[in-house]
């Protein structure tokens, strides 16, 4: 799995760093995405993927085969 953010598209909910901490991060100015892990380990990715589902701005992509 290969995983890359929108920061033009993120509105700063948090979802994701609630559901997957280890993968992403807010900044703290402004709440935008911070990838911490692009490539996260297996037992990793169902979190990435419901934080990807449930992300307000669709701005977490997904590649699955890379």
């Amino acid at each position: 799995m290969k995983i890359s953010v929108d920061e033009e598209k993120c509105c700063g909910a948090g979802q994701c760093v609630v559901i997957a901490p280890e993968v992403f991060d807010q900044r703290d100015e402004d709440g935008i995405v911070v990838l911490l892990d692009s490539e996260p380990a297996p037992d990793r990715h169902e979190a990435v993927r419901e934080s990807a589902g449930v992300c307000p701005a669709a701005a977490i992509h997904l590649g699955e085969n890379a």
